[in-house]
């Protein structure tokens, strides 16, 4: 929805989804008599904060909403105590499809792919101290919604959440949300990281998160990022001039005196910047968004994406990198389900540990 649009009158009914109120239906809030709070409400009774939130067990899936209407979701929010690994995967299910739409590790969903905290502050995701997960993509449905997080971790996690949603209005023209993740751990030297291969349909291409890992020295955003839409075969429709002049930087993101510089617009920002400094601390590490709201990326058959990993080398000459780089491809398209990858291992999806965390 669109600033001018907050004015219109509109005819929809909204609901939230909570564990204070799990099914989102009218007048079914604040009336739990047991949950997380209630230990801490016991003189207070029913309607104040007795449930605020689940415990998911280790290595289970959790329901967030199972909605059986057409709506449009405007909204969530989650947080929970290690939100920041990517061992809580987010799922979404469009119209009864068994294949998820979304299938992403909560972190990098939410701008967050370092296993650390980063300000985002944009116009789709916002992400607030410490660890309060905003998602404003619109997440429009025709008949039904199931949103899921699977806890990966061996161990029992608290999660906060509340996913608000519409109905009433017809949403036949809208496409469905999108979300896919890919780590190339490292990229194979030589080769593009993927960031959404062959997909079928018509839709658009609505955003691009990275967290980008530096496994050399020196500078290492010289790659082109790279559109393939329908039908292109050997060479692509539309391709970057480089990694920050695609993230809406120049020049290294440097500025003279300070170095590496975050920022956060409303489209696009670099939020993270990790230093190489500390007794564990290696690599520069990066992380990313660029929105294409305003100028999405349309197809009517097939698109896939690409991105190089280039730096410098002696006597001016690309160097191609071995990075450790990892997507999230936002996209909206007229199907619930397309050719997704598979989600790497728990194992393949670990950012390391240090020692005093054995």
């Amino acid at each position: 929805m669109v600033t001018a649009d907050i004015s219109r009158l509109r005819s929809t009914v909204t609901k939230s989804i909570s564990p204070e109120n799990f099914t989102g239906a009218k007048g079914g809030a604040a009336r739990a008599t047991e949950g997380t709070g209630a230990e801490a409400a016991r003189e207070l009774g029913k309607g104040w904060k007795v449930s605020p939130s689940v415990s998911i067990a280790g290595g289970e899936t959790f329901t967030l909403a199972d909605i059986d209407e057409p709506g449009l979701i405007t909204h969530i929010w989650l947080t929970t105590a290690n939100n920041m690994t990517r061992s809580l995967i987010l799922r979404a299910h469009w119209d009864g499809d068994a294949e998820p739409g979304i299938e992403v590790p909560v972190a990098d969903f939410f701008a967050n792919g370092w296993g650390r905290f980063a300000q985002v502050s944009s116009a789709m995701i916002a992400t607030n101290p410490h660890g309060g997960y905003n998602s404003y993509w619109p997440m429009p449905f025709g008949r039904s919604a199931k949103l899921t997080l699977e806890n990966q971790s061996p161990d029992d996690v608290i999660v906060y959440y509340q996913v608000t949603y519409e109905t009433g209005e017809d949403q036949s023209d809208r496409g469905y949300l999108h979300a896919q993740f890919r780590r190339s751990n490292p990229l194979t030297r030589g080769e593009t990281h993927p960031i959404l291969t062959d997909v079928t349909g018509r839709g658009h291409y609505a955003g691009t998160y990275m967290a980008w890992g530096v496994n050399s020295t020196g500078w290492w955003g010289e790659g082109e990022i790279k559109f393939w839409l329908d039908g292109d075969k050997e060479y692509p429709s539309i391709a970057g001039t480089g990694t920050e002049d695609y993230f809406g930087g120049a020049w290294n993101f440097d500025v003279p005196e300070r170095g590496w510089t975050e920022y956060n617009t409303p489209y696009l920002g670099m939020p993270q910047v990790i230093s190489p400094n500390g007794l564990y601390q290696s690599q520069q590490r990066f992380g990313m968004y660029r929105w294409h709201v305003p100028d999405p990326i349309t197809f009517t058959r097939d698109i896939t994406v690409d991105i190089q990993a280039l730096g410098w080398q002696s006597r001016g000459r690309y160097l191609q990198l071995a990075d450790d780089i990892a997507s999230v491809a936002f996209l909206y398209l007229d199907r619930t389900s397309t050719n997704g990858p598979e989600l790497p291992s728990r194992n393949d999806l670990e950012l390391g540990v240090n020692f005093t965390d054995w």
